[in-house]
């Protein structure tokens, strides 16, 4: 109870890829993990599933074709870059400033992606982070949510046996009812996944910690920067760890729905990544798949096969 259990996983770990799972600004939900393990004396890197469009990219900050290193120098889109307005913020606060970007592609090649990665830079753990907790869901529920990204960061490292650490971590419990999830269904999950040992438990981000307070500065600079375009993710998980609580106006962004910031958003819950992706049942359906429409497809026609659980109030 003393030390969380993602903690003593990554104990005697040397260089640990902490990686967006879900695309957008997702890698921002991993930063309180990353700053506790470079004050501990890690070698933590950042990495992100992209939703910028790398091909338009100079060809020389491609490693082996594969994956984009992108520096706060980048040329590069101005008003939707999440990795590089990340890697210009780290520059500011004298931090690591390579943010490294994988392209949307189906398993197969975001696997191979992912290899040159750990390959480069001698990783031996790999943390994949969850803005919400979308990425829990194993193709029965009522909604998915946007699940295509985090399924194909899921499988795509849980085909990586090589690695002997792998793990899940969502911070940002509640968010993805945005897009109708239903959280008693999170729940049940999270329960299943306890019963066969995949759930590694939860911890609080306490909000005057200087991990936190980090966070909220590298979230505002990103606001910032794309104020189009803000991160109704982070803007809501960075709300919680400052104590604020239901709808908490984020950015200019428009929603159809109140949004229910709460402190359960300002906890991770933790996971063992091969017992998550074990649980998700079409997951071994996506191996083959060379894009996200592929993937999207695939999930359309498992679904499509059979009886979703209905959603379910909470009842307290």
């Amino acid at each position: 109870m003393r030390t969380p259990e993602i903690f003593t996983r990554l104990d005697g770990r040397t260089s640990v890829l902490i990686a967006g799972a879900g695309g957008g600004f997702d890698v921002y939900a991993g930063l309180p993990l990353a700053f506790a393990l470079r004050a501990a004396g890690v070698s933590v890197h950042l990495a992100n599933l992209s939703f910028t469009r790398l091909e338009t990219l100079d060809p020389s900050v491609w490693l082996n074709g594969r994956v984009a290193a992108i520096t706060p120098d980048v040329a590069g889109p101005e008003n939707y870059f999440p990795e590089r307005t990340l890697a210009r913020w780290l520059a500011l606060h004298d931090e690591p400033s390579t943010v490294y970007a994988f392209p949307r592609t189906g398993v197969r090649e975001l696997r191979a992606a992912y290899r040159t990665l750990l390959e480069l830079l001698d990783i031996d753990a790999v943390v994949l982070i969850d803005g919400g907790t979308d990425i829990l869901l194993r193709g029965d529920e009522y909604l998915l949510g946007t699940p295509e990204e985090d399924v194909a960061s899921l499988a795509a490292v849980a085909g990586i046996d090589e690695t002997p650490v792998r793990l899940v971590a969502a911070l940002g419990f509640g968010i993805d009812a945005f897009h109708g999830v239903n959280h008693v269904q999170v729940l049940e999950n999270i329960a299943e996944l306890d019963t066969a040992g995949a759930y590694l438990g939860a911890f609080s981000i306490p909000g005057d910690c200087p991990e936190a307070r980090r966070y909220r500065a590298a979230v505002e600079h990103a606001a910032a920067l794309t104020p189009k375009r803000p991160s109704l993710v982070n803007g809501q998980i960075a709300a919680a760890l400052s104590g604020r609580h239901g709808d908490v106006p984020i950015g200019g962004r428009s929603r159809a729905t109140d949004l229910f910031v709460n402190p359960l958003m300002a906890m991770y819950f933790t996971f063992d990544l091969p017992g998550l992706a074990a649980r998700n049942a079409y997951l071994p359906t996506l191996e083959d798949t060379v894009d996200i429409a592929d993937i999207s497809l695939r999930i359309g026609e498992y679904r499509a096969q059979i009886t979703v659980r209905p959603p379910r109030t909470f009842p307290h």
